[in-house]
């Protein structure tokens, strides 16, 4: 198909009276975005920049449509973006979304085809998930970034004492948040010099650690005072009880509580076929871990600031 210039896209849209139906698959630089029309018939097929005024010049012209998308890195802020201009977006579920993912004739342009038609003939076969607030996601991004740190740390205080113990000795005992210079005090010479810096930057990395502990304090005293209910459970402290509220987010659409717990993925598998009915394994449809509630509210977890050990961070996906 004949590349277009914007003012020609521009154009082509704006003369478009009835509603339209995209498909618009991301990607990380650029994008692939089909247009059908009413009778389904291919209206418009162009590649654009995956930046907000790229986007920002092509659905300003369109008349008011359905615009299917994916989950993925981009598709938060650009479902709000859609959203901003009076758009029906669409997220549909990457990972149910089989006729995308497992197809084997798999390229952007064939995406965005097979978005813009699942989408209009019926927006359910995308399995349709609804993104987060900026403001939760920012909140969300905090815990995430502290997360990471701890992911460091882990990972700098292993090698530390790995490369001490190939070495024939061994660090002074103490836990991850005790790991400080003086820790090496009784290396010899040559070991000592080679990991003080790494030392250094274990106690530096703690101290950001201890920074973010006392952010999202603050954040639940000022922002989420329900938290301090979650926190009379057992091992619950502030930093599950936060992320278990971003996470949820609007709590008053769970009508039951096993609604919230299935959506965070504490769900047996279903394989019903006649009368047959067997016990299926919980699924992991979503990612369970300290970051995203479900491991993290087991009870070797632990409250901010308690004095206990703290649980390792785990993976955390999005």
């Amino acid at each position: 198909m004949k590349k277009l210039t914007t003012t020609m896209m521009q154009q082509t849209l704006s003369k478009q009276d009835r509603r339209l139906t995209v498909g618009l698959d991301l990607g990380d630089r650029s994008s692939f975005y089909c247009v059908l029309d009413e009778a389904g018939d291919v209206l418009m097929e162009q590649r654009l920049s995956t930046t907000p005024k790229a986007i920002k010049e092509i659905v300003r012209a369109m008349p008011r449509s359905r615009i299917a998308l994916e989950t993925g890195t981009h598709s938060p802020w650009v479902s709000r973006l859609l959203s901003e201009f009076g758009h029906e977006a669409i997220v549909a579920h990457a990972r149910s979304v089989r006729l995308i993912g497992e197809s084997r004739r798999k390229d952007d342009r064939i995406d965005a085809r097979t978005l813009a038609r699942l989408a209009r003939i019926d927006p359910q076969l995308l399995c349709p998930v609804k993104h987060r607030s900026a403001e939760a996601q920012a909140d969300l991004t905090v815990i995430r970034a502290r997360a990471a740190l701890v992911r460091t740390r882990t990972m700098l205080v292993n090698a530390a004492r790995g490369l001490t113990k190939s070495y024939g000795e061994r660090l002074r005992g103490c836990n991850a948040r005790g790991m400080k210079p003086k820790a090496a005090q009784d290396l010899s010479p040559e070991l000592k010099s080679a990991l003080e810096p790494m030392m250094r930057e274990i106690e530096s990395v703690s101290e950001r650690i201890c920074e973010y502990d006392h952010l999202l304090e603050s954040m639940t005293r000022n922002r989420y005072p329900e938290a301090e209910r979650l926190k009379q459970i057992k091992g619950v402290g502030t930093l599950i009880a936060l992320t278990y509220m971003l996470t949820l987010e609007e709590p008053h659409r769970f009508r039951k509580s096993r609604d919230a717990a299935c959506y965070v993925g504490l769900q047996p598998g279903r394989r019903n076929s006649g009368q047959s009915e067997p016990q299926m394994h919980i699924s992991k449809g979503r990612s369970v871990s300290p970051s995203t509630p479900g491991a993290g509210c087991a009870p070797r977890s632990r409250p901010l600031g308690s004095r206990q050990r703290p649980a390792p961070m785990g993976h955390e996906a999005g």
